[in-house]
């Protein structure tokens, strides 16, 4: 079986769209996590783990977290599968490619929160974020040219950011949506999400890899951190109530796309 016939199953178009809803709740509890950083309240890990701890927390904490790993590695398969043959509707083979790639991230993360979600469901602990970035930035910094390396890192980092930022300015997301399969009155609604949701998620990747280039420049792993430092180092400063808010309301615009996209994406 070829890949675009994995990618058109019923079962995996069903298993990814349902995948794509627990993507978008991810980012929707990340939208209460950075909501509550705003209002002072840092007790919370404010990351993709910290969203899988949180459903961990509720009274039918196990199940939520087996079907939301069920849900993000029929995900990950369905984004595999785009990445292989999908994204035909986009030209000029250069932004298909940028489109494929995207999809090999959102695999990738599907995977992790969703390891994290079975670990948390069997009663194993987790690293946060920022304690795995700052691990791994110890690590390559003690490499020669480590400081160059993690600089290049916090580079790429930051242009991804600025990329994901593009696509909500640019709305090239609706490129992946065919709008006519939504309600027609929420149609306005899902772009107008989409982009603050776009714009939102990129401005949180670009700090993140500020945080990592600070850690190169300073030749220090423990400025390094995952979006929980992004987010509560933002919160310290003079201005980071009003990025906080902008950050959270991105999440959310965001969780909600997922929630569109799971009905009307293309391919």
């Amino acid at each position: 079986m070829s890949a675009q016939e994995v990618r058109r199953n019923p079962v995996v178009q069903l298993l990814g769209r349902a995948g794509m809803v627990c993507y978008g709740v991810v980012h929707v509890l990340l939208a209460v996590l950075t909501t509550q950083v705003v209002f002072g309240d840092s007790g919370e890990q404010t990351d993709q783990k910290g969203a899988v701890a949180t459903l961990a927390e509720s009274s039918f904490g196990p199940v939520l977290l087996w079907v939301l790993a069920i849900g993000l590695f029929a995900f990950a398969l369905w984004q595999v599968s785009m990445a292989v043959s999908g994204y035909q509707w986009v030209s000029p083979e250069r932004k298909r490619w940028y489109r494929r790639i995207g999809s090999v991230g959102r695999a990738v993360t599907g995977v992790v929160i969703g390891i994290a979600a079975v670990r948390y469901a069997v009663g194993s602990g987790q690293k946060s974020s920022t304690e795995q970035s700052q691990t791994w930035t110890a690590k390559v910094l003690a490499l020669p040219f480590g400081q160059v390396l993690v600089g290049a890192v916090a580079l790429f980092v930051v242009g991804l950011g600025v990329a994901v930022a593009r696509k909500g300015v640019k709305k090239s997301f609706e490129d992946d949506l065919t709008m006519s399969e939504l309600p027609a009155g929420t149609r306005q609604w899902v772009e107008r999400l989409g982009r603050i949701g776009w714009i939102g998620k990129g401005i949180a990747y670009g700090l993140i890899g500020v945080l990592v280039g600070f850690a190169a420049i300073e030749a220090d792993p423990s400025e390094s951190g995952g979006l929980d430092k992004a987010l509560h180092t933002l919160a310290a400063q003079s201005y980071g109530v009003f990025l906080l808010a902008v950050i959270a309301l991105g999440f959310l615009g965001f969780g909600v796309y997922c929630f569109a996209a799971a009905r009307a994406h293309k391919g």
